[in-house]
């Protein structure tokens, strides 16, 4: 049975207030996702009753500290089915994530006339790190083309066979793209890097909370993932890593906690996890991002996909009917996640957002750190609409009664 979207709202306090006098539409899902009561009673709980540092206490708060951290990596784990808790390595999110890759096996694999493969639409976080690891090494780097004048022919598969030879080392990839919505077929990518020997890199921010996620049945090397996106609390996100990768790099900061022994002479390393945990970790953000999977497992992750597929398929026609209006992405009908990116004719993305806010409306505007994608499709900004499992039809309707307004202002 399917849960009811608009009891879901329930859960969440933030939504019951109003916005420049009007009830709040929340459509910044991509930005941010916002949090369930379950998930803010889970990091109140541990500061009123278990807060300590974990791992090396033996007293009582510490123990209760511990177990519950480390049960949150356990649950973790099974939420994206890694084979062992110790694949799932506390960061601060999905960029995080990804420079300890780049920095982390950059380092130690990467040389002259090596080549590092991404896309010509990933997030700066997925972008940045292989430029300053590929110019560190000496290494090239190379982008699978994007088709289509709005993007909405997603990556050239064609030229990924001829851009996948044995001198890449590295595929870094989004499973959804932050702006255009496009779905990549990450187990088919991964199939066809494995085939030349290159490790995989995935961006699941946009993913790991909308559908199921397998890393097993995905076949990849990393995934990096941040929990503010998937209703859990900001400052704490996941690197997964195949243990046999991780028991290779060196860890990627030092210090407390990720030491066997040191003496005055050198240090050495505790495996994974531990060993890319340095310091005090975020306990609460660990324990609470456990708590979020539950709540999300107890909806079900594909059911919350369909409910996406649902309001976007509603947004993408009604979108589509308003004159001066360019949705980039996939077009109507095809498939696509639960956002829609457009450019409003004569009018910029910020001034959409801020007419918008008047109307209690959240929406982004800007780049969506795609800076090289919005060159790419002839722009400076779009506006983006990006949909979750508390929103509702109704409120697609007053975001297009709202873009209705902005048209008439600005049309004078």
């Amino acid at each position: 049975m399917s849960p009811s979207w608009n009891n879901v709202r329930a859960d969440f306090p933030i939504l019951h207030q109003q916005v420049n006098g009007h009830p709040l539409v929340y459509l910044d899902n991509g930005a941010t996702s916002q949090k369930p009561r379950s998930v803010i009673d889970a990091l109140v709980r541990y500061y009123e009753r278990d807060n300590s540092n974990v791992h090396r206490g033996l007293h009582a708060l510490s123990t209760r500290a511990t177990d519950a951290y480390e049960g949150a990596r356990a649950r973790i784990a099974k939420f994206i089915n890694a084979a062992d808790p110790a694949e799932v390595l506390f960061t601060r999110g999905t960029t995080e994530s990804i420079n300890i890759v780049a920095r982390s096996w950059g380092h130690a694999h990467l040389k002259p006339g090596d080549v590092v493969l991404t896309t010509e639409f990933e997030h700066h976080s997925n972008l940045v790190p292989w430029q300053q690891a590929a110019k560190a090494a000496g290494a090239t780097l190379k982008y699978v083309p994007l088709l289509g004048a709005d993007g909405e022919g997603g990556p050239d598969l064609a030229a990924l066979d001829q851009l996948l030879t044995p001198q890449v080392k590295l595929f870094a990839f989004t499973h959804i793209s932050n702006t255009l919505g496009t779905i990549n077929p990450v187990a088919e990518f991964c199939r066809r890097a494995r085939a030349v020997g290159a490790v995989t890199v995935i961006d699941a921010a946009q993913s790991v909370g909308h559908r199921p996620l397998d890393v097993q049945q995905i076949g990849c090397d990393f995934l990096a993932f941040s929990g503010h996106k998937m209703c859990g609390p900001t400052g704490i996100g996941v690197l997964y890593g195949r243990r046999a990768l991780l028991d290779q790099l060196a860890p990627d900061e030092t210090g407390g906690g990720m030491v066997v022994q040191v003496t005055y002479e050198g240090a050495t390393w505790k495996p994974a996890p531990e060993r890319f945990e340095a310091g005090t970790p975020n306990v609460a953000g660990a324990i609470a991002l456990g708590t979020a999977c539950d709540y999300l497992d107890n909806l079900g992750r594909d059911k919350i996909a369909a409910h996406d597929t649902a309001l976007v398929t509603i947004a993408m026609e009604k979108l589509s009917a308003l004159p001066g209006i360019r949705i980039i992405g996939p077009k109507k009908g095809a498939e696509r996640s639960g956002m829609v990116s457009f450019a409003f004719e004569g009018v910029h993305a910020h001034d959409v957002v801020t007419f918008a806010d008047e109307d209690g409306i959240a929406l982004r505007g800007g780049h969506h750190c795609n800076q090289p994608l919005m060159r790419k499709l002839g722009l400076t900004s779009t506006t983006r609409a990006s949909f979750y499992l508390y929103n509702t039809p109704e409120e697609i309707d007053r975001l297009v009664k709202s873009l209705q307004r902005i048209q008439k202002f600005f049309a004078g």
